[in-house]
């Protein structure tokens, strides 16, 4: 579901240490003004959508990111896509502790894995370098001697074009260079034999390029299976207390489960299953109450899964990059029935809807700004306001075949509507609607009017 009851954002460059300038403050807000594609500050409270390796992280009261183990040999929190290519990342950074003079603390762009990227790290000497990192190799780009200290914050921005790499703190370039290590990566947090805290985490296309990876360009085959042509009956009825986590495979005979949450709207209400990455949830019935339904914590797949009375979502695709809805149904949603927030692509097939604000919706609020996809294939759509809604300005994309609308004479059912995305505590603005060949992709004879 979309957030947009938290705090707003707190601006991006306020309160990081004497060295900041009026330029520096300038400079801070060209990068905040650019086509934005990820965000977090951290108000929400947890670090989703980031991978860790090593070192312990927590996000503290105040919307925090901390890694607060300074024997740690090397601790990173990873984002985004590795395909990304020419952009800005910004962060601001304040070391808490240096094991060492070469202990460090930093932010990473381009990389393509754990121990390869571009880092501009804070040393525990007191200098700031630029470097190109891989494995036990690392080569600095440039450096300065800013008498880099603890408990101050700064502000770290490394920008991304081609084969050119520069690094500034507090809106200053303090190193540019031409080097050819990795052409697109991910963006990090790290500390190595330091600790530290990390906070407005800002990711543009400022470097040059968008940092997005390509769209699906092919559609999976299309299956014979017609979808559902009524709702099943549940074999019986269980009563859920609280959520249940699926690992593996979870066949629920088609037995009907509800009883979590208040059959409403109101947002963080429990999920009635929780799926680990990779399991599967299928021949379930979800009654109501049915709570935030069904969350997937990583890449899942959902077959024959049957929503009577759609609550707060009927299901939220968070951790992965590959999600499956095969068969099933949903009715009754006040709003939309999937919301994806995490990245990759989700594929809906077999599926009928009925009584629903949208069938998909890509998260045009939500702490990370990733692009997302959608193929749908195979469906049949009644009394829907639309089929799905996308972020343009983030590159989404909705692909659809086979899609029957059942009594809609005026063709008043949108297919592919159109937002743009915002940072997290904004709400998106709609755009526009209709196949356009790039985002929404669909052809006359993909839709069928009965």
């Amino acid at each position: 579901m979309q957030k947009t009851r938290l705090p707003g954002r707190r601006p991006l460059l306020l309160a990081v240490g004497a060295g900041v300038t009026v330029a520096a403050l300038a400079a801070g807000m060209t990068s905040a003004l650019a086509a934005t594609v990820f965000s977090d500050d951290f108000t929400d409270g947890d670090t989703s959508g980031w991978s860790k390796s090593g070192g312990t992280w927590a996000v503290d009261g105040s919307g925090v990111l901390s890694q607060s183990n300074a024997g740690s040999e090397l601790a990173r929190q990873f984002a985004g896509q590795t395909s990304w290519t020419n952009y800005t990342v910004q962060a601001r950074v304040r070391p808490t502790n240096f094991g060492s003079s070469s202990a460090l603390v930093g932010l990473a762009a381009r990389s393509t894995s754990s121990t390869k990227m571009y880092r501009l790290a804070l040393l525990g000497s007191g200098r700031a370098e630029l470097q190109a990192v891989n494995g036990s190799s690392v080569t600095a780009i440039g450096s300065a001697a800013l008498g880099v200290g603890t408990g101050t914050w700064y502000t770290l921005r490394i920008e991304t074009s081609g084969s050119t790499i520069r690094g500034f703190v507090n809106g200053t370039q303090i190193a540019s260079g031409s080097n050819s290590l990795a052409g697109a990566g991910r963006i990090g947090l790290v500390t190595a034999y330091a600790s530290a805290s990390f906070d407005d985490v800002l990711v543009d296309s400022s470097g040059g390029g968008t940092p997005t990876p390509p769209p699906p360009t092919t559609t999976p085959p299309p299956t014979s299976t017609p979808p559902p042509a009524g709702w099943p009956t549940p074999s019986s009825s269980q009563k859920v207390d609280a959520t249940i986590p699926v690992s593996g495979t979870f066949d629920g005979g088609l037995k009907r489960y509800y009883g979590i949450g208040d059959g409403g709207q109101s947002e963080s209400q429990d999920p009635m299953f929780e799926l680990a990455a990779g399991a599967t949830l299928r021949n379930v019935i979800i009654g109501a109450p049915a709570g935030d339904g069904v969350h997937c914590e990583g890449n899942c797949t959902l077959i024959n899964v049957w929503w009577e009375d759609v609550g707060e979502d009927a299901a939220t695709f968070r951790g992965g990059s590959t999600y499956t809805v095969d068969g099933g149904g949903a009715r009754s949603a006040s709003d939309k029935v999937f919301q994806h927030n995490g990245s990759g692509t989700v594929y809906i097939k077999n599926f009928r809807v009925e009584n629903a604000g949208k069938l998909y919706r890509a998260c045009g609020n939500c702490s990370t700004s990733y692009q997302r996809h959608v193929v749908i294939d195979n469906v049949t759509v009644r009394n829907t306001d639309a089929i799905a809604g996308i972020n343009t300005n983030w590159g989404d994309t909705a692909r659809f075949s086979r899609i029957t609308i059942v009594g809609d004479p005026d063709r008043e059912t949108s297919i592919c509507v159109k937002y743009k995305g915002v940072p997290k505590g904004s709400e998106p603005t709609e755009i526009g609607e209709g196949a356009d060949g790039v985002n929404c992709l669909y052809s006359p004879s993909d839709i069928t009017y009965q």
